[in-house]
């Protein structure tokens, strides 16, 4: 078997909590390994504990690392993809120009390749998940904060250096708050759950009534996007709404990706996802407001078929084509 045949090992780094697989063609998973990642301790513990779950990751797939075709790490973050640099990732403190691909080749003896994770996932989606067969799509994941990948004419764009769809920093609204990169009005800084709850505890502050009102203590808010989308099942007003306005300028930023790529499907991960249509369906009704009726007549938003394993299997498939195997 040649090397670009056989397994690979991907990984999926967050700033919560990677995961080390094994998986074989066709997006078969042989073996995985969680661990939380455990950002405050800094680059090099990350990356000593990430080689120990790449190892073991490998042994309980009853394989050594010279069985494998290479290993994909997909990791949230400004990635010079063409050496493999990570020059800044906002989750993972202290992660700037860490030669990751290097550090771990050195480790492993086999090839290493590095992506952004929302790009990783827009390539799982596209030849396993919601986007088989199309040739153009937008992945969008919204969660803390928002990322983005692209397929352009059937294959993942990266751009110049590797840094393209960072979607969550379009500025939706010049005069918004500011956002984590330092701009104001991202639609990260609209749109995310970290936006949701941030939105969620001003208007209690200003004197909204609200079932989330018991979870402020002390002056201090207590609040996530899952709490308020708990609270919208509810029927609690105030949840409501704060959904359908970050919803809104979802689908503002939704509108603008379409006037310029014209993409046949919007694929939605990320856990702000887990809402649904509560989420999507006022995201499309603003989509179609805001972007041209051609290409918004064309277009379908749709949540990720894989899913948590987007990245994981986008990270998979990357390594493999780089090896040279089949997709």
């Amino acid at each position: 078997m040649t090397r670009s045949n056989r397994p690979v090992v991907a990984v999926d780094l967050g700033g919560t909590k990677y995961i080390a697989a094994v998986i074989g063609p066709g997006g078969k998973v042989l073996s995985r390994v969680y661990c939380p990642t455990l950002s405050h301790e800094g680059p090099a513990k990350i990356i000593e504990r990430l080689v120990t779950s790449v190892n073991q990751a490998v042994k309980k797939a009853g394989l050594k690392l010279r069985d494998t075709g290479g290993v994909g790490v997909a990791v949230a973050g400004i990635i010079d993809i063409k050496r493999g640099l990570i020059t800044e990732a906002p989750n993972l403190p202290r992660w700037r120009n860490i030669l990751l691909r290097d550090l771990l080749k050195d480790e492993f003896k086999i090839p290493v390749f590095v992506l952004n994770d929302a790009s990783a996932a827009a390539l799982g989606e596209h030849r396993l998940g919601a986007g088989r067969g199309l040739d153009n799509l937008i992945y969008m994941t919204v969660s803390t904060g928002i990322g983005g990948g692209m397929i352009i004419n059937g294959e993942l764009y990266n751009g110049t250096d590797g840094s393209a769809a960072e979607v969550g920093h379009m500025i939706i609204q010049v005069d918004g708050p500011l956002c984590h990169c330092g701009q104001y009005g991202c639609l990260e800084a609209m749109a995310s759950g970290t936006a949701i709850a941030r939105m969620a505890e001003e208007r209690l502050r200003s004197g909204w009534m609200s079932m989330l009102s018991r979870m402020v203590k002390k002056g201090k808010p207590n609040i996530t996007a899952e709490d308020v989308a708990a609270a919208a099942v509810k029927g609690d007003a105030l949840a409501s709404q704060v959904i359908d306005d970050a919803a809104a300028y979802l689908g503002v930023g939704m509108a603008n990706l379409v006037n310029l790529f014209n993409p046949q499907m919007i694929v939605v991960g990320g856990g702000v996802s887990a809402m649904g249509e509560r989420l999507l369906r006022p995201a499309r009704k603003s989509l179609k407001l805001h972007a041209f009726k051609l290409p918004a007549g064309t277009v379908r938003v749709v949540r990720s078929a894989l899913g948590a394993d987007s990245g994981l299997m986008g990270a998979a498939i990357y390594a493999r084509q780089q090896a040279g195997g089949k997709p």
